[in-house]
């Protein structure tokens, strides 16, 4: 018997509190089916669906109901309560799903949608976790330059922003990639798969291909100089950690920007920066 998970069990035995299941009816090994969820027409040695968790008071139990996760899956659930050593979540079961805090990459709040998996813990009992990692497929349908949507459920200094991405595949925005984009934990993103890895895992970017940012990037560009008195202190011989320290781009994607607005004559060129025309 798995918890966790649905199993096809049979009837052993029937009592005035519910009926015992078991994988063959000579198994010693026996879970309790309470009796508002045993079917009237259950008889011993029927098969019955069944999923296994445990009650309040950590026994063994089954039920027919189907919970909104189930063991490995990822699921959005959404959180009913706060508590001093975590959050529970509801995931339709009488006994309420535990969220521990060191399973959070944030802070939850009451009444919203976190995306969580459903593991067991040590003792044996089913948890909810936000480190989605070990979770998340790694046979997504997506190629080089494909656009996708995908929830960020972490964010590590050392590697950048991992992104579930439709929920269910693994996505990091290279710490390279990630340096200002200002993303936050359970944030719905837009971004493009900018390589599969062999195993499966997707490298994303949220930048558009070249000729569609350019224009962004001007935009965005001309928007700085108006914040900031009309001047910017970068140039293109400016180092890149200065000009995506100062604008938030690459060198590579300012200099495009900064040749599209002069050749519009839209700024001129300083020898210690850009200014508006």
């Amino acid at each position: 018997m798995e918890f966790g998970k649905q199993n096809l069990l049979v009837m052993v035995r029937k009592t005035d509190f519910g009926a015992y299941l078991a994988e063959k009816t000579s198994d010693e090994e026996q879970v309790l089916l309470p009796k508002k969820w045993v079917p009237s027409d259950l008889e011993i040695g029927d098969p019955i669906t069944v999923f296994l968790y445990k009650d309040s008071e950590d026994r063994p139990v089954a039920t027919t109901v189907s919970p909104k996760i189930t063991l490995g899956e990822v699921a959005r659930l959404k959180v009913s309560a706060l508590a001093g050593i975590g959050a529970f979540l509801d995931w339709g079961l009488e006994k309420e799903l535990f969220l521990p805090f060191r399973e959070q990459t944030r802070k939850v709040k009451a009444g919203e949608e976190v995306l969580v998996a459903l593991y067991l813990d040590k003792s044996q009992r089913l948890c909810a976790t936000m480190k989605l990692y070990p979770y998340l497929s790694t046979r997504p349908p997506y190629q080089m330059g494909d656009e996708v949507k995908g929830t960020v459920y972490e964010i590590s200094d050392n590697f950048g922003i991992f992104v579930a991405v439709d929920d269910r595949y693994q996505g990091l925005i290279p710490k390279r990639e990630a340096a200002g984009a200002g993303a936050v934990v359970g944030e719905t993103i837009s971004a493009r798969v900018s390589r599969v890895h062999e195993d499966g895992k997707l490298d994303l970017d949220l930048r558009k291909k070249a000729y569609l940012q350019m224009d962004e990037d001007a935009d965005r560009l001309l928007s700085l100089l108006g914040e900031n008195g009309g001047k910017l202190p970068v140039h293109d011989k400016s180092s890149p950690e200065q000009i995506r320290q100062v604008t938030g781009m690459s060198k590579n994607e300012f200099k495009r920007a900064v040749g599209r607005l002069y050749k519009e004559r839209k700024i001129r060129l300083l020898a210690d920066g850009i200014e508006e025309a």
